[in-house]
């Protein structure tokens, strides 16, 4: 199995479950289906880097359905919110394009050749924050969403400017 399989299995296999499953109000079976498709995703850049097939059109590639896949889970969380005019629907809203901000500012930096790692809420810790909240609202715990959309705002702004101030200081 190639990265770039993995890369397509994770991506359209994590993008698909979160539409079927969260946009249906399924979120205990999302959580579960859709966080072993994101293990796929997960592994697809370790498994370059190791075969040292790594190539541009590879990190493309993952990138794209990286975007792909958090939009999907979190646009499905929304639109099955947005069904009983739940109040969660902006936060939900608000992460996503968090998320959306944190790997722009990412790729631009990176187009602008400075590097830009780190911050406290990467993707795979918002991954695992959503998907958590995910399957603890699926068994029935009071407020647990909404507790995890609040702190995965909290921590999405707080890496948003912490990439701010990466790239500020890589460019003096």
């Amino acid at each position: 199995m190639t990265p770039n399989l993995m890369s397509a299995l994770g991506g359209v296999g994590s993008s698909l479950s979160a539409v079927l499953l969260f946009g249906s109000g399924h979120f205990l079976a999302g959580a579960i289906l859709t966080t072993l498709f994101v293990l796929f995703d997960l592994l697809d850049g370790t498994m370059a880097r190791i075969s040292g097939s790594t190539s541009r059109w590879g990190a493309l590639l993952d990138s794209t359905l990286d975007r792909i896949s958090d939009a999907s889970i979190l646009g499905a969380m929304a639109y099955w919110f947005s069904r009983t005019n739940d109040r969660n629907v902006p936060l939900i809203l608000s992460v996503l394009i968090l998320g959306s901000l944190i790997s722009y500012i990412k790729a631009r930096a990176e187009a602008l050749e400075i590097e830009c790692n780190g911050g406290i809420a990467e993707r795979t810790e918002r991954l695992i924050i959503i998907l958590l909240t995910a399957g603890l609202d699926g068994l029935g715990i009071p407020f647990i969403f909404a507790i995890g959309l609040w702190v995965l705002l909290v921590i999405s702004i707080i890496t948003v400017f912490q990439r701010m101030l990466i790239v500020y200081q890589g460019s003096r």
